[in-house]
Order: C-alpha cells, then structure tokens, then sequence
C-alpha cells in the first residue's frame, strides 16, 4: 500500500502482472499452408515397337539361333561330364579315356568360342550394345555377387569366371590322361562345380541378349544382315 501525499488516503497499487492475449482475432489472416511438394517426374518410357513380321523376326534373331546352336552342344558336354560326377558312375558308352577326352574338347571348344567372341563379335556388338561393351559403369553388380570392376562387362566378367575354373578342370583331365594320377569323379565335380553355374547362366544370358526385340534397338534389317556369324 502506498500513501497518497495530499489526502494521506491509502491508495491500492496492482502488483499482479497483466493478462496478454495471445489469442487471435477473427480478423486476422489465418497461416498459410505449406506449399506441397512437386511430383518428381516420371522415368521417360522406351518408345513401343510396332510387331515384328516372321521374316524380320528370323532376320533379327539370327544371331541368338546361331548361338544357341552351339550352346546347347556346351550344355550337353557339360551335363554328360557333371551327371556322371553327381551319380559317381561314367556313361556306358564312354570308356575312361574318352570320358577324360570329352571333358578336354569341351575345354578346348570354349576357349575357341570365347576367343572369337572377345576378338570379333563383342568389339563390333559392343559399339552399339553396352551388353557386350568391355566397359561397365564404376560400382555396377553382377548377378554373380560382388562389385564388378570397371572396365568389365558382364559377360566378359563370366568368361573370366569359367575359364579359371575350366583351365583348373582341364589340368587335372590332363593329368590322369598321362596317369600321373588316377581319375576320381568327386575331385572331379568339386573343380566342376566352381565355374559351372556360371558357365550355364552365361550360355542363357548371351543368347538372351542377341535375341530379336533387343538386336531391333540397335540394327536396322540392312545391318543386321551384314552382321558375320
């Protein structure tokens, strides 16, 4: 209480602090929202091709049918080889040697086929087709597993893979067939089994992209015809 100075009255002083309102008029423009965030665009889709006719058709999978022709011979040397390994008993229509003589010609027959695809076929696919051009964007996988090194291609990468395999194969038919050692089916499969699913994978996939609908986004008919093979 303080003492008014003329009357001597007692004047009461408000020593409470005083309400803000912090609530807002009716007048006053409510908040703007929050401008919502743009649509991010749409990945552009390939253009759809028009059918192809039969003729185009054979035209444009020539190379896939020339291919597989000699991948199903891979595939069926290896099965002989592998399904004798498995069931630990040699074809009867093989003898000794030549069950050890058809795992080196089939040894010998891939590594003439991947020599004239590295040298010929890749370089004059790969100018247009990235699936057969020796270089491969940095950090890209393979379905094999791990980080492809750059430089490598897929299907180059699988070559790679069959062949430190297949040579190893190969050296240890070798041996037996000069009888440093004896042939045993279990030793056999385990040298097998390192680069076969590879090697199978590979004879699908090569076929897979030499196939018509995906040689037509590269090669007019004209060009496809002047393709060797």
């Amino acid at each position: 209480m303080a003492q008014n100075m003329r009357s001597g009255t007692a004047v009461p002083v408000n020593t409470e602090s005083p309400v803000v309102d912090n609530s807002v008029s009716a007048a006053d423009p409510a908040p703007a929202p929050a401008p919502a965030p743009e649509p991010e665009p749409e990945p552009e889709s390939e253009p759809t091709l028009p059918p192809l006719t039969p003729q185009e058709f054979r035209i444009y999978n020539r190379l896939a049918e020339q291919m597989e022709y000699f991948h199903e011979h891979f595939r069926q040397m290896y099965t002989t080889l592998h399904t004798a390994c498995t069931t630990n008993r040699r074809p009867a229509n093989l003898s000794l040697k030549q069950f050890i003589e058809e795992g080196l010609r089939l040894a010998r027959y891939l590594e003439m086929h991947h020599s004239i695809e590295e040298t010929h076929l890749y370089p004059l696919l790969g100018r247009k087709m990235p699936a057969f051009r020796a270089t491969s964007p940095p950090g890209s996988s393979g379905k094999g597993g791990g980080r492809k090194k750059q430089g490598e291609c897929e299907l180059l990468r699988q070559h790679k893979v069959i062949h430190e395999g297949m040579d190893e194969t190969a050296d240890y038919l070798q041996r037996c067939k000069d009888r440093e050692c004896e042939l045993e089916l279990g030793v056999l499969k385990e040298k097998m089994d390192s680069w076969g699913d590879v090697l199978l994978e590979h004879l699908e996939q090569e076929v897979r992209d030499l196939g018509a609908e995906k040689m037509r986004k590269h090669y007019t008919l004209q060009e496809m015809k002047a393709i060797p093979m």
